[in-house]
């Protein structure tokens, strides 16, 4: 396979090809972000996604079940070219049963619903959504150039689609002042869209990013330790109503790695938060990593 610069993934795609279809993120401006830094986004030409396709095939992948299509947001692609890929993923690789990619939400809305409807029947099955926060004044703060309402919206076009959605937010990406309203406005976007899947990572600052620059500057107060951090998780998990969503929060990133479904696994989920912040069970912060 060919690759150019760092190709990130998902936790749950570790066993998928991974297929560049895009390099780089067409929407490089989250100040949290040091993802893509090493690329300039563009679309790759179809004929070379294909030639990777029969690599894969000729490398011994023809067994694989499961692609994700590559960088940040593939779903940026034209939807008649993404049906292109998708049907040459099938007839090369046959075993294939799963396709996922990453999709901003703006990349959700441009779509119409017979298009989203059309990627689902050809086999796309899940996108990846960094929602980040649920709150208008914190996504504007980070530029992550999405309102609560479009995030909203997104998550509930994918439904009506067919198409299955995993959400991303960060814990603490508010910092200090914002914490409860990083939670509640989160646990908003979470009930309203009652997505598949959600996900929590913490945020690590990163050296080189716009938040680092304010962290070192005094403008942004990061949450202090595990404790904050569990904080604003036990607020986001006692304001959330997503029947059936299953839920995460088991990255690298995390202190302590947490799994279940919404909502019956609620009041299980903060027996073991109290726990953890009860008796100091935190993973070191030498092991958190993105």
């Amino acid at each position: 396979m060919r690759y150019e610069g760092t190709v990130y993934r998902p936790p749950s795609e570790a066993r998928s090809l991974i297929l560049q279809l895009t390099i780089g993120c067409a929407r490089d401006e989250c100040t949290f972000c040091s993802m893509y830094k090493d690329k300039k986004f563009r679309i790759r030409d179809l004929d070379e996604v294909v030639e990777d396709i029969i690599m894969a095939k000729k490398h011994g992948m023809l067994g694989i079940e499961r692609v994700f299509l590559a960088d940040g947001d593939a779903l940026i692609v034209k939807t008649k070219d993404l049906l292109y890929i998708i049907n040459k993923i099938h007839e090369i690789l046959p075993t294939v049963n799963r396709i996922t990619a990453y999709g901003a939400p703006k990349d959700v809305l441009v779509k119409k619903p017979e298009e989203l409807k059309a990627l689902r029947e050809s086999g796309l099955n899940m996108i990846y959504m960094g929602a980040e926060s649920g709150s208008d004044k914190i996504l504007k703060a980070v530029k992550k150039n999405a309102t609560q309402a479009e995030i909203i919206e997104a998550g509930q076009k994918l439904k009506t689609a067919g198409l299955k959605s995993s959400i991303t937010l960060i814990s603490g990406l508010g910092g200090i002042e914002n914490l409860e309203e990083h939670a509640i406005e989160s646990a908003k976007v979470i009930s309203a869209i009652k997505p598949e899947y959600a996900s929590l990572l913490t945020l690590l600052i990163e050296p080189g990013t716009p938040l680092y620059d304010q962290w070192k500057s005094g403008e942004f107060h990061p949450l202090e330790g595990p404790e904050s951090i569990f904080k604003e998780m036990t607020l986001f998990l006692k304001n959330i109503d997503s029947e059936g969503t299953v839920f995460r929060a088991n990255h690298a990133s995390n202190y302590v790695p947490l799994a279940g479904t919404f909502n019956q696994d609620i009041p299980a989920l903060l027996a073991q938060i109290e726990n953890a912040v009860k008796n100091q069970l935190f993973r070191p912060d030498a092991f958190r990593q993105l």
